[in-house]
C-alpha cells in the first residue's frame, strides 16, 4: 500500500524533460493570452507571491501582471532569490506579510512549490492575516528529502538555513485554518504529485497538465487562480471553460 513516507521522487525522464516542457508551456501562453483575458476578474484584494527554491521574483513575473491585470492587487516577496529557510527568510516573509495585511488587510498568498511551503506555514502561523492559500506544485507533505529531485540544491543552500525543516512536514493532514486551493500535476519532474494534494476535507485540489517549472506561466494554472480567487470559498467547485477542460485531467465529479 502507498503512503506519503513510501512515495518516491518524479522519474527521470519527467525530471529531465520539465525545462522543455516549462518552454513550451510559457510559449503557448503567448497565443493563448486572449482566453485567459476572459477569465473571471478580481476585487483588488492584496496577493502575495511566494517563488520557489533557487528563484527570486523574476519567475513569478508573469503569473504576478496576469493576477494585476485581471484586477488584483499583487506583491512580490522582495526578499532575493529563495534559498530555503535562512534568518533573511524566516524573518522578512512575516514582516512582508503584515505590512502587507495592515495596509491593505487580510493577504491572500500564493506559493510556487517551496514557497507554497512557506504560505502554509505563514497562514497557520499568522491566521488573522491570511485569507486565503494557493499552492502551486507544493510538496507540503514531505516526508524526507529524497522524494525531491532538487534536493542536492536545497542541500547546497544549508550553509545558510538557520533552522532545518522539520520532516514529515504535515504528518497530521491537519485542515490549514484558512480556506486552501492546492494546484498539481502528475507530470512534475521536480516532486511527487501525491505530496501536493491537500487531503483536508475543507480543500479544493486542482489537477492540470504541465511540468513543474512551467507552472507559474501554464494557461491552465492561470485559468485555475483566477476562477477561484473570484469564487468564494464555500461556492461552486472549480469547472474551466469547454475550451481548457483537456487541461484538467480528473475534476472530481465530472
Amino acid at each position: 500500500m502507498t503512503t506519503i513516507e513510501t512515495v518516491r521522487a518524479p522519474r527521470r525522464a519527467l525530471m529531465t524533460t520539465d525545462y522543455a516542457r516549462a518552454l513550451g508551456e510559457g510559449g503557448a501562453l503567448s497565443w493563448s493570452w486572449p482566453l485567459l483575458l476572459r477569465a473571471p476578474t478580481g476585487d483588488g484584494r492584496p496577493v502575495l507571491v511566494l517563488p520557489g527554491l533557487g528563484t527570486s521574483d523574476l519567475s513569478t513575473v508573469v503569473l504576478r501582471r496576469t493576477l494585476r491585470r485581471l484586477g488584483y492587487r499583487v506583491h512580490g516577496w522582495k526578499l532575493g532569490t529563495n534559498i530555503g529557510p535562512s534568518e533573511k527568510i524566516l524573518r522578512g516573509m512575516p514582516e512582508r506579510l503584515r505590512a502587507i495585511a495592515d495596509a491593505e488587510g487580510p493577504v491572500t498568498l500564493i506559493g510556487w512549490s517551496l514557497g507554497g511551503i512557506y504560505a502554509r506555514r505563514l497562514a497557520r502561523e499568522h491566521p488573522d492575516l491570511v485569507r486565503q492559500v494557493f499552492t502551486l506544485g507544493s510538496p507540503f507533505r514531505l516526508a524526507h528529502h529524497r522524494q525531491s529531485n532538487t534536493r542536492l540544491v536545497y542541500e547546497t543552500f544549508g550553509r545558510w538555513h538557520a533552522e532545518r525543516l522539520d520532516l514529515p512536514l504535515e504528518p497530521d493532514g491537519a485542515p490549514l485554518g484558512v480556506p486552501a486551493v492546492a494546484i498539481y500535476s502528475r507530470l512534475d519532474g521536480i516532486v511527487p504529485w501525491q505530496l501536493c494534494r491537500d487531503p483536508a476535507p475543507s480543500a479544493e485540489n486542482i489537477e492540470v497538465l504541465g511540468s513543474h517549472l512551467g507552472l507559474g506561466t501554464n494557461l491552465a494554472v492561470l485559468w485555475a487562480l483566477a476562477d477561484r480567487l473570484a469564487t468564494p470559498p464555500d461556492g461552486a467547485p472549480f469547472r474551466p471553460p469547454t475550451a481548457l477542460r483537456f487541461a484538467y485531467p480528473r475534476l472530481p465529479g465530472a
